[in-house]
């Protein structure tokens, strides 16, 4: 017998693929589109992978994504409205990130679902597709060999956590099969081929500095985070210099440089004065990749070898 909560779910999930429509359902269902976008002018856009965005020729009514965006709320335990415009989470199809946008902040509802990766790429993968160097390739299997700590930093929609998920599986690939992986996100989108892993994400009441310091009483071998945006940046630098190197993560910065001051910034949010020592000793190769139109490439890799307070961080670009 279907209880009632089971019941409202269900009716929940009915309606929300109903709202979607079967464009935007087989659009979830296709592994090379990453993101799907309504604009506040009703428009549709997909982006695929290593292919761009193009528009989807398919617009919705404004009061169609409106509705949309109450269905997910009331998914997600909330209401959507004037006093509460945005909306955020996980939706109950694929894992999706959603950002739903109301008035007053937005000028008619709009929307963006973020698929996670549905497709493992490797290095070998962005070798062919032109992403990487040969020699950025090699530099980064060293790095992986020699377990060092791997800042990747860039735009939004860059392909920031798809190529985390490439160094942390060419990890897997290279290393004891045994190894215990414990992957830290705000939504689940690495895929991860370990077979000793545990993937957390941010809950309310567990956000990502207290998933950090849980993840020091799971026995890991390596701690990952999706992306560092906040105090969490302190907890995961303490634990890379407490016995589990050779971890990844990743960071919003303009370039490799960028993303050092970004970084130390977030662990000034922990309430605690600047780290740059703690910095230097933590992170050892910063990787910068860009969305262009041509599509992504890796334009920056940097070697991080100290920190003087007369200088600054010391770099050293690698070609």
């Amino acid at each position: 017998m279907i209880g009632a909560q089971q019941l409202q779910e269900r009716r929940l999930d009915e309606l929300l693929r109903r709202q979607l429509g079967q464009r935007i359902l087989a659009a979830i269902d296709d592994p090379e589109i990453t993101e799907i976008i309504i604009n506040d002018d009703g428009r549709v856009w997909f982006e695929a992978y290593g292919k761009g965005m193009h528009e989807a020729e398919l617009s919705f009514a404004p009061s169609q994504v409106e509705s949309l965006i109450g269905t997910i709320a009331a998914s997600l335990g909330t209401v959507a409205n004037a006093s509460n415009p945005i909306i955020e989470g996980e939706l109950p199809i694929g894992g999706i990130r959603f950002e739903g946008l109301l008035p007053p902040v937005a000028r008619r509802p709009c929307c963006v679902m973020r698929k996670p990766a549905q497709v493992l790429y490797t290095l070998d993968d962005y070798l062919r597709d032109g992403i990487l160097s040969a020699e950025y390739a090699q530099i980064f299997r060293d790095a992986i060999d020699r377990r060092l700590n791997i800042l990747i930093a860039g735009g939004t929609g860059s392909g920031k956590t798809t190529l985390a998920g490439a160094l942390i599986n060419e990890m897997v690939a290279r290393f004891d099969p045994n190894e215990r992986y414990v992957i830290i996100e705000d939504t689940l989108e690495i895929r991860c081929r370990a077979r000793n892993l545990v993937q957390l994400h941010t809950a309310e009441g567990a956000d990502m500095t207290r998933l950090v310091r849980t993840t020091m009483r799971l026995r890991p071998d390596r701690i990952i985070i999706g992306e560092v945006r906040g105090g969490e940046a302190l907890a995961l630098l303490k634990a890379w210099t407490t016995g589990h190197p050779g971890g990844v993560t990743t960071i919003h910065a303009n370039s490799a440089a960028a993303a050092l001051i970004r970084l130390s910034s977030l662990v000034q949010e922990a309430g605690v004065p600047p780290q740059p020592e703690l910095i230097a000793e933590t992170i050892n190769l910063i990787a910068f990749i860009v969305r262009a139109p041509s599509g992504r490439r890796v334009t920056e890799l940097v070697r991080l070898t100290g920190y003087e307070p007369s200088s600054g961080f010391h770099l050293k670009s690698l070609e």
